[in-house]
This record gives structure tokens, sequence and C-alpha cells, in this order.
């Protein structure tokens, strides 16, 4: 590993518990506001996330606790507040909740990382004594080292192992005479507006059992009516941008999600193109837009690029291929969201003079989405315009009569094409871009087509049945 400093720190999954092992009787002693109080996170460099937990006295009268402690003290990775007020031993005396009233305690946590080399369980409680008993919260922290690279410029070949996570502050910065491979496993968690910036050349190639994932670094859940994990809302980190007029990139079981842009692939160079190749990949959950590809070629196979608020998918410039792929957007269905989706088509064809000639070939695939139109072509000459569409579904109010669209199933209003197009908090139920029962992409793809590529990307086999469905996922009954 050349040119670079690593420094380790450490991120824990906090899981917060009751234990009524030495618990009174319910109505003579103070009770919690949940049996269970989880928050994940804690990359110690910016900062420890806090818990908090409601004690209650449900009682029509004041209840006194006589001692409220931590029972590891000062010693104790964890850290409590108990109603603004702290104590370096963790230990509070004669607490008094009035009647029909609660109080707060907060949790913290944080880990040495010289401690602690591999995941470790650390255990600590809070214990409440009164003069009818006691009654005990477990404390479980599950800690991992990870290293932290803070606006680092790579200005040599660098490969980043698995060994651990990385936590990137500012840009990760990989200049034009470097090429940075991603190790099978590898794990790169981005702080808020934190990019990878490629003037040089990516190489990542995952596997289907060690994916590589590109996410925010926010662990903990946002405080909903139904809290929900950070990873699910966009915009918690910046994006992927390769800028490479000469780039060679590769891009092999990626998971990248949840930033403000997926992929921004643009080369400003008309003397030059570059390639992107991206397969069995899952580009998902972006504010503004997944994959941009300008002027620089790029084939896509076996990958799923959902939900934005802008184009889900925009090309401008090269020869761009798409080989069972999953392209939808539904990114207004979420209610975690903070703005709807705008009126860009999930996938959009931008021909202009200035750019290198377009050409676009869709086989096998499914191009979808809320919207009334999802695929739309901007060129002069529509029907001049050089493209392949195959065996695939595309959601339009009305078809579009050009020569190129071949074996093509046009949407219709009836159509229920996924197993789930909805986030449903209450219900824990998230996006599934598997073909439903009775979706129309059932059966729909070319068989010599899909016998280039059997395995679906969650690894099933989508010659199983003799007829192989459009997108990236096989339907499989139960």
């Amino acid at each position: 590993m050349k040119n670079w400093i690593l420094t380790s720190f450490l991120f824990v999954i906090v899981v917060v518990a009751c234990d009524d092992a030495l618990e009174a009787p319910a109505d003579k002693m103070p009770s919690f506001s949940v049996d269970t109080l989880s928050f994940d996170t804690v990359f110690t460099t910016v900062g420890s996330a806090t818990a908090k937990v409601l004690v209650y006295n449900r009682q029509s009268k004041p209840v006194t606790i006589d001692r409220l402690k931590l029972a590891g003290g000062s010693s104790s990775p964890f850290r409590i507040n108990v109603d603004g007020f702290t104590d370096k031993e963790h230990l509070f005396e004669s607490i008094t909740i009035r009647a029909k009233d609660s109080m707060y305690i907060f949790v913290e946590v944080t880990v040495d990382p010289q401690q602690v080399d591999n995941p470790v369980l650390l255990q600590d409680s809070v214990v409440i004594t009164t003069s009818e008993g006691s009654k005990r919260l477990l404390l479980e922290a599950y800690g991992q080292n990870m290293k932290v690279l803070r606006s680092l410029t790579l200005h040599a070949d660098t490969l980043l192992d698995a060994s651990l996570p990385y936590l990137i502050q500012g840009d990760l910065v990989v200049d034009s005479l470097a090429t940075l491979r991603l190790a099978p496993g590898v794990q790169l968690y981005f702080h808020h507006n934190s990019n990878l910036l490629v003037y040089g050349h990516l190489q990542a190639e995952g596997t289907f059992e060690r994916p590589i994932s590109m996410r925010g670094d926010r662990l903990d859940r946002i405080g909903f009516v139904t809290p929900v994990p950070y990873n699910l809302v966009a915009g918690q980190w910046g994006g992927v941008y390769l800028l490479n007029p000469r780039g060679k990139h590769v891009l092999k079981h990626v998971t990248i999600n949840s930033g403000y842009v997926g992929i921004y692939y643009v080369n400003q160079n008309k003397q030059s193109k570059p390639s992107l190749e991206i397969v069995n990949c899952r580009i998902h959950n972006f504010l503004f837009y997944n994959l941009v590809a300008i002027n620089g070629d790029m084939t896509v196979v076996n990958s799923a690029i959902t939900n934005s608020g802008g184009y889900t998918v925009y090309l401008n410039g090269g020869k761009h291929v798409f080989y069972h792929c999953t392209i939808a957007n539904y990114f207004s269905n979420s209610e975690a969201q903070s703005v709807n989706r705008d009126k860009a088509p999930a996938f959009m064809m931008m021909s202009l003079p200035r750019s290198f000639p377009m050409e676009t070939v869709v086989y096998n695939s499914v191009i979808a989405g809320s919207a009334q139109n999802e695929l739309s072509l901007a060129s002069r000459y529509a029907s001049q315009y050089k493209a392949d569409f195959h065996y695939s579904y595309i959601k339009r109010a009305t078809a579009l009569e050009l020569p190129f669209f071949n074996h093509v199933r046009w949407s219709s209003v009836r159509d229920t094409l996924f197993t789930s197009v909805q986030e449903d908090l209450p219900k824990k139920q998230y996006f599934n871009f598997i073909p439903d029962s009775v979706s129309p992409l059932r059966g729909l793809a070319n068989p010599e087509v899909a016998q280039r590529y059997p395995l679906d990307l969650n690894g099933r086999d989508r010659l199983a049945d003799g007829a192989p469905d459009a997108g990236a996922y096989e339907w499989v009954g139960r």
C-alpha cells in the first residue's frame, strides 16, 4: 500500500434491553418506556449517538429511587445522563419522580479502538433500586475497529483490502496516474458530503459471497413516529465521480446507496472515450441521480438501478448497453424521503450535437416507475436514433412507434410488476423489485440472451423454469 496513511477507529452497535429478573410488582416500581432501546453508531471520530429511555412513575403518588447506578461505574465504556445530570461514577441517589410523571435516562458508549481488534461484545447494566426492589436495564455493545481516511489523495496504485471497514471523511481522491482497487468484501462508509473522486481508474470487484458496499456513515435511526435507519434516507453522503477521459472502470457485485448521486460518469474530452462496466450491482435511493453517463461507453449487466429524486439513468454520448437490468423509480413511495421525485423519467436518452454519437441497447430489461412516462428520447431525428430494445418492459402512457422497439411489452394501468413498490415503516415493509407472481415480466426475456447470464442478482437460476423473466431478478414461487 503506497503513499497514504490509515487511522483506526471504532464503530459500535448498542442494544439496551430490559431484564425483569429483579423486578418488584409493576404497580410499585417505576417502569421503562420501551422493553428494548437500541441505537446503532458510533464512529468515535464523528461523535457518539445518544439513545434515551423514559422512566415512568405511573402511581398517583411520588416515588423515590434510592439509587440509580451504572454497574460498571467509571470504568464502563457506557455513560449515562439522568434528567440532565451527570456523575463521574455514574451513581445517582434519592431521585424523586412526581405522581404520573417521568424522567429521562440518556445512554452513550465509547470503546477504546486500541483494545479491540475484532468484533467484541461489551456488557453493562443500569440498576434502579427503590424500597420495593430493583429493576435492571442490560446494556450491550458490539464493537469493531475501522480505518479512517481523511481528505486523502492517492497518487499511486492502491489496494484497499477488507480486513476492516473504512470511514471516509472529506473526499477520497484518485489522481490521474493511479488505480484504486477494492477487494471483495470492502465496506466504505462516507461522512456527510464526502465523495469518491476518480481522476484515474476504479476497479471494484466483489463477489456474490463478498460484495463491496458504499454508503453513508450514519448507523443510527431518524426519530420519526416509526424510527427509520438513516441508510434508507437519500442524501447521506456525496457519490462516486468517474472523471478520467481515458478511464477504465469496473464495478462487480457492488452496492451503492442513499447519497446525492450514485455514479456520475462524465467525460469532457472529445478526443478520447472512457469505459465503464457494471455487473451484478445495486445502485439504490439517491436524492438526485443514480447513474449518469456522458461521453463514455458503458455496459450494465444483471443490475438494479432504483429510486431517485431525478433521473434514475441519464445517457448522453457514447454506446450504452443494458442486459437483464431493473431500472425503476418509486422514490416518492418512501415515507423516509424529505422530498418527492421530480418529473424526470427513470430512463433518459439525450442526444445532443456536442456529445459523442449515441447508441442504446436494452435487452431483457424493465424500465418502470410511478410516473406515466418512464422513458424519454430527446433527439432531433428520433426515427434515426441508433438503438435496439428487445424483450423488455417499458412504462409509458403511450407506446413509441419507432423501428428499434421490438418484442417490447408496453405498460398497462392494470400491471402489477414487483413484489413491493412501497415503503411502509410501521409494517417494516421495504421496496422489493422481484417480479410479482402475476407480473408481465415473467417469461418475457429472450432465453438465448438469458443463457449468457443464467443467475439473477440474488443468485437464482433464471433458466430453471424455461421461461426467464425480464429484469435483474427472477420470480421464484414459494
